[in-house]
Parts: structure tokens; sequence; C-alpha cells
């Protein structure tokens, strides 16, 4: 069955886009080594958040969203287009979890956790490349031994933030969808 692009529809993903760029001002930045950074944000909740709730098109809603917060910031403006491919694998890696509309309709926690849990690791996988060959190797100017020492410094707040998204997006993909419910509207 082909997805078509409803007004609800439409609306939905700029409600979930405009929400995902609001959640990157809940972010605290924090220096590492040679002039490196890492944040704690709870971003990557409402990221995979919107790949929950809209299935793979929520990557859109995640992408574009982290890349628009991004534009705001001169720190993260030059790297507006790796969070905006970054983000968005995240939202449609874990609304690929929910690809079918049954699927999405039948949504239980260990189907959103499952979700969840792809979308950090898609994201994470890509986050931590980035940081290696951009970051590290590219702008840094660092040998590929170098770069790779720098990434360790990533993974705590890498952790919390992938913990938290996990932890925190299944029940309120579960809370919103009873509510949606309740309220006789439909995502799709």
């Amino acid at each position: 069955m082909k997805q078509r692009f409803t007004t609800r529809r439409l609306a939905f993903l700029g409600m979930m886009t405009a929400l995902v760029f609001a959640s990157n001002y809940a972010r605290i930045i924090m220096p590492i080594a040679i002039g490196g950074r890492t944040s704690f944000t709870l971003a990557n909740i409402v990221c995979c958040l919107s790949g929950l709730l809209l299935g793979p098109i929520g990557g859109l809603a995640s992408g574009l969203g982290s890349a628009l917060y991004d534009l705001t910031n001169p720190i993260f403006a030059p790297e507006c287009w790796l969070t905006f491919l970054t983000k968005g694998a995240m939202g449609l890696a874990a609304g690929l979890v929910f690809r079918t509309p049954e699927q999405r309709e039948t949504a239980s926690y260990r189907r959103c956790l499952a979700s969840s849990l792809v979308g950090c690791l898609t994201y994470y996988l890509l986050y931590f490349s980035k940081s290696l060959f951009y970051d590290n190797m590219l702008v840094g100017g660092l040998p590929f031994a170098a770069a790779a020492l720098l990434l360790p410094l990533k993974i705590p707040a890498s952790l919390f933030n992938a913990a938290a998204a996990i932890a925190a997006a299944p029940p309120l993909c579960l809370a919103i969808r009873a509510a949606l419910r309740r309220a006789h509207l439909r995502l799709e």
C-alpha cells in the first residue's frame, strides 16, 4: 500500500521537525582534547520518537530539525549537512522497524525499544565515523592512529544520549499513540 502525504501527515511531520529543533536547545557542550567537543543532549529522544511515530519519513523530521538547529549556532553551522544525514538516518532507521502501518498501529513496548535501539546504533555508527574521518582527520589534520585515539573521549556523552533515547522514546511513543487513538486521530 502506497502512503500519501495528507495534510495531517504533513502537519505531524512539521510538528516533529519543530520538536527536534527545540529539543536540541537542551544541550550541554563539553570541550575535549585538541579543540574537539561533545554534547549531552535530549534531542536524540525526539529523533527516535519521530521515527517511532511517523515511520521512515520521521527521518526527515530528525535530520531537518537537527540541521536547522545547527544553522542557529556558529559552532555547528558548517556541519549542518552532516547532521542532516546522521540524525536523519537515526529517525529513518528507527522508523524502518515500524515500516508497515499494521505494525505501527499495534506498537508494543518491545517493538518501540528495538526501534529506538536500531536508531541509536545507526546514528552512533555514523557519528563516530564522522568524528574519525571528518572532524579528526580531514578538518583536524590528524593521522588515522591519532584520530582514532580521540574517539573514546566521546563515549561517555554518547552512552548517556543513547541511554536517554532508548529509555524515554518508547514510553513517550506509547503514550502519544494512546492519546491519538482516544482523540480518534491517525498518524497516516
